[in-house]
């Protein structure tokens, strides 16, 4: 076992010291030790009830034959975080989590590894770490929350209090309305309950084969979840002695298969950062390009909020991921997954209860999968966007270009009444090195979409979005503008063209005026210090999944 190497020997007597002194026992010395990597938190409403899964997963790796250990990572909630400065510690964090999961497993030489996570980059993070150390490990996360519920209306975070921002702003709702809204809207513990990132990460990661079949869609609050949680504890115990590492299951057709998955359920843009990033780390080479002609072979078959009105909750009762697989059956590959079954014989055995909420590729919602990934003279090295969750009025627009170098100026304009019909937003300096973190634009795409201006309004920004936006929003504009990317040229009065159809995002100025503008570029510079200017010096850009470069 891996633990020999601080358990066994003469020269390990200090060792064993000082593992005794946490109270094992000899038995349990002898034991494969399982690290237990728990994202608990006060805070953060998709972790607040991990206590109780960690005591089931505990409980598990006894039952199994192993001695667990619990470890505590951090958890950035997006949504609190969001429309201020604390947005710019999401998308790092992500690279803190898969460095101290990497650092406590590897430093105590740890056996297996039962990663206990639910939000936006704690998933991703994790499953960094375990393509790096390549141990077993199961992820369990910690489930969707219930749909709120007002006067008869089911509700979503995104949809109900996001969006009643702008529709309050524009006088579409009272102020007792929106209060009723922030205390209903969000029930209790889990993620948020449509196919934001958390939701998307956690399908993902079933698909993957990297969670226990039916665990991405077990609410945070059944019983379900506290049996996948024990299960998970058991059968690490079983992957430790089998010696089936994390890279065994996470390869190439599980690459693939995730790609299937996302534009299938129409998930998060932020997949395109994730799942990148955790190939990169799995020493697996993927391009971003590679969502884009997934896309354009796998239909999208369930249509979940934002784009659509189908909640978590609806997925699960509809058979959930395993589900999801059987429907698409024939466009995945066949890999092994934690559960000891390959994904093809899990999508055999699944049953779909709901053909409207999961519906076959022969009807899907729409032809194409939920992502696009454009280019033009905007964005050399591509762009994103969740066409699943754009009208069709408002796939092609050609607009008036509004440009502001902050979110927050932006956002200040778009509430002042300053954005019309026609005009296209441009949010820049907001990308992985100049904002830094590349901050999610929730609350102005929101605010847009409450005012009622989502059809007739783009916006560009070589930040992100949360798996909440809908609209035409275009993220990860690569190069960004502190890269010296060319949406740092954009000025205001200008003419854009955006075709999802075609793929297509344009500057429409003459190519002489364009390479002038661009040669005489300088991009801003930000006083920056401690974690946020480390990062910005060393992170990459958004299309190569904004992963820190190494020396």
């Amino acid at each position: 076992m891996k633990s020999d190497l601080v358990k066994k020997g003469v020269e390990r007597a200090p060792n064993r010291c000082l593992l005794y002194a946490t109270g094992i026992s000899k038995d349990s010395m002898k034991k494969p030790f399982i690290g237990i990597a728990s994202a608990y938190t006060d805070i953060v409403p998709g972790h607040v009830d991990m206590r109780q899964l960690e005591r089931f997963i505990e409980r598990g790796v006894e039952a199994g034959g192993g001695t667990p250990f619990i470890f505590g990572v951090p958890a950035i909630c997006d949504g609190i975080a969001m429309g201020h400065w604390g947005m710019r510690y999401s998308l790092p964090s992500r690279e803190l989590i898969a460095d101290e999961v990497e650092s406590m497993a590897g430093a105590h030489a740890l056996d297996g590894l039962v990663l206990l996570t639910n939000c936006d980059k704690i998933t991703p993070g994790m499953l960094m770490a375990a393509g790096r150390l390549d141990i077993p490990t199961i992820v369990v996360t910690a489930g969707p929350m219930l749909g709120g519920m007002h006067e008869g209306r089911r509700l979503s975070l995104v949809r109900d209090t996001f969006e009643a921002v702008g529709l309050y702003q524009a006088g579409k709702i009272e102020k007792e309305t929106l209060e009723s809204y922030e205390m209903e809207a969000c029930p209790g513990c889990g993620s948020c309950q449509g196919m934001y990132t958390a939701n998307s990460m956690a399908c993902i990661t079933e698909t993957m084969g990297m969670s226990l079949p039916g665990c991405a869609t077990a609410l945070a609050v059944s019983a379900k979840k506290k049996r996948i949680a024990y299960e998970s504890g058991e059968k690490i115990v079983e992957l430790v002695k089998k010696k089936v590492t994390a890279r065994k299951i996470m390869n190439e057709n599980a690459i693939y298969n995730a790609v299937v998955m996302d534009n299938a359920m129409g998930g998060s843009t932020n997949t395109t950062l994730h799942i990148p990033a955790i190939a990169h780390d799995a020493g697996v080479e993927m391009k971003l390009e590679m969502f884009d002609e997934i896309s354009k072979k796998v239909p999208h078959i369930a249509n979940m909020r934002p784009g659509g009105e189908t909640f978590m909750e609806d997925l699960e009762y509809a058979g959930g991921i395993p589900a999801m697989m059987k429907s698409l059956e024939t466009k995945l590959k066949s890999n092994p997954t934690v559960s000891g079954k390959t994904t093809k014989r899990i999508a055999k055995e699944a049953v779909i209860v709901n053909k409207e909420i999961i519906r076959p590729i022969s009807n899907p919602y729409h032809a194409q999968g939920g992502m696009a990934v454009l280019k033009g003279n905007i964005a050399p090295d591509g762009c994103v966007v969740k066409q699943s969750a754009v009208a069709p009025k408002a796939l092609k627009m050609t607009g008036i270009a509004k440009v502001y170098d902050l979110e927050e100026d932006a956002m200040k304009a778009i509430l002042a009444g300053e954005i019309k019909k026609g005009d296209i937003v441009v949010i820049r300096y907001e990308g992985p090195m100049g904002g830094p973190g590349m901050r999610e634009m929730l609350s102005p795409t929101s605010a847009l979409a409450g005012m009622g201006l989502l059809e007739d309004v783009g916006l560009i920004t070589d930040g992100r979005f949360s798996g909440g936006t809908r609209g035409p929003c275009i993220g990860h504009v690569s190069p960004e503008a502190a890269q010296g990317g060319p949406i740092g040229i954009i000025e205001n009065g200008d003419k854009i063209l955006i075709d999802i159809p075609k793929r297509k995002i344009d500057l429409l100025i003459p190519k002489r005026e364009y390479d002038a503008r661009l040669n005489a570029f300088k991009p801003k510079k930000k006083k920056l210090s401690g974690w946020l200017s480390r990062y910005s010096c060393l992170v990459s850009s958004a299309s190569e999944g904004a992963v820190l470069r190494s020396r």
